[in-house]
């Protein structure tokens, strides 16, 4: 097949995150698999304008914040012309509408709305631009076949009506080829590990102020954060406010060498964001033999095995978050259970499979447009 695929970002950008990993981890494997991918996507700082990563042929065109102006005008004069068996659009941020335009097959991919969550991270005016975009999805892509990542994922689209028969969940996954799938030796002091984008809707202000309380009981316990993100500065600051900063390491940005060392030396790793696709982090931290505290939300509850790979919590809740640390690491047997059921729930999830899956879905996509213009 000649595959399109439409996405904000590609793996090589400094702004992605769990969606673009998805999509390379896909893609590249169908790409091995002898199929044609080409990805359209946006500029970033010193990026060419084209390139090929992992056998897919990645275009840039646009900022990160106009890309969506790009798309149809790029689309009417080019793509649109050539002869591309499917288009994927991966439904991201702000939607391409591309239902409105694109007569080829098409398969969109879903990961989660942002619905009033995005208020709390772009404010009010780019919050409303947001929110209002993605009411519009509801009624132009109706009609259009979807992969989603989770079954949460699949209700959310549901209860915006979306049909059922519609809806195909290909879960995000890991490379275990590139993860220790074991328990590694931990820290010798308590450590507790975030791993993801500081980002406000991703609350990791609840994790600095349950650690503090934590603090009271376990006064040695470690707080190591890894991840870069524009919510920072606001979180070393309330470090130092909750007198915890001695405590407290910001990693920023990690290569994988040092994010595998970390969630392996790790004795629990926390993950309080209110909303989700999935959580690829969350089965990341397991396959490196690390239990996961997780908030109880769309999409991290898929991703977690309450009393098997790690505990869910009340999201928001600073004192069960808290009391959730303080199980972990005080009860042996409890961390040692969680710790061998992280590794088993991890091997569950394995991209060859979600792309394999991916590859018959675009397939079956393209036959049935193909057998409705000829009804």
């Amino acid at each position: 097949m000649n595959i399109l695929v439409i996405n904000w970002q590609d793996i090589r950008n400094p702004h992605g995150g769990g969606a673009e990993v998805h999509l390379h981890e896909i893609f590249k494997r169908v790409a091995a698999m002898g199929h044609r991918v080409t990805l359209f996507c946006s500029q970033f700082e010193g990026a060419p304008a084209g390139e090929t990563i992992d056998g897919i042929e990645v275009i840039r065109e646009g900022s990160r914040n106009m890309f969506n102006f790009h798309v149809w005008p790029r689309y009417r004069r080019d793509f649109g012309k050539r002869d591309f068996d499917i288009v994927v659009d991966d439904l991201n941020k702000i939607p391409f509408y591309t239902p409105l335009y694109v007569r080829k097959p098409l398969l969109g991919i879903g990961h989660h709305f942002f619905g009033k969550s995005i208020f709390l991270e772009a404010g009010a005016a780019a919050g409303a631009y947001v929110y209002a975009a993605e009411k519009l999805v509801d009624r132009i892509y109706r009609s259009t076949p979807f992969a989603v990542v989770s079954e949460s994922t699949k209700d959310e689209f549901v209860a915006r009506g979306f049909p059922p028969e519609n809806l195909s969940i290909i879960p995000n996954c890991i490379d275990q080829d590139l993860l220790p799938m074991r328990i590694g030796s931990k820290a010798d002091t308590p450590t507790v590990a975030y791993f993801g984008r500081l980002k406000k809707y991703k609350s990791v202000d609840h994790v600095l102020r349950a650690f503090a309380l934590l603090r009271s009981d376990i006064p040695a316990v470690r707080l190591e954060i890894l991840g870069s993100g524009t919510f920072r500065d606001e979180l070393e600051a309330l470090a130092a406010e909750l007198q915890i900063a001695e405590a407290v390491r910001f990693h920023g940005y990690v290569s994988e060498e040092v994010k595998i060392e970390q969630l392996s030396r790790a004795h629990c790793v926390v993950n309080p964001s209110m909303k989700e696709g999935w959580g690829i982090t969350n089965v990341e931290a397991n396959a490196c033999g690390t239990p996961v505290i997780s908030a109880d939300v769309p999409g991290l509850r898929d991703s977690v095995r309450d009393g098997v790979s790690g505990l869910l919590y009340p999201y928001a809740d600073i004192k069960a978050l808290a009391a959730a640390m303080r199980r972990i690491l005080q009860d042996n047997n409890l961390r040692t259970g969680l710790e061998r059921g992280a590794v088993d729930w991890a091997r569950r999830f394995d991209w060859n499979d979600s792309a394999r899956r991916m590859a018959d879905l675009m397939q079956s996509v393209a036959a049935a447009h193909k057998e409705q213009q000829q009804s």
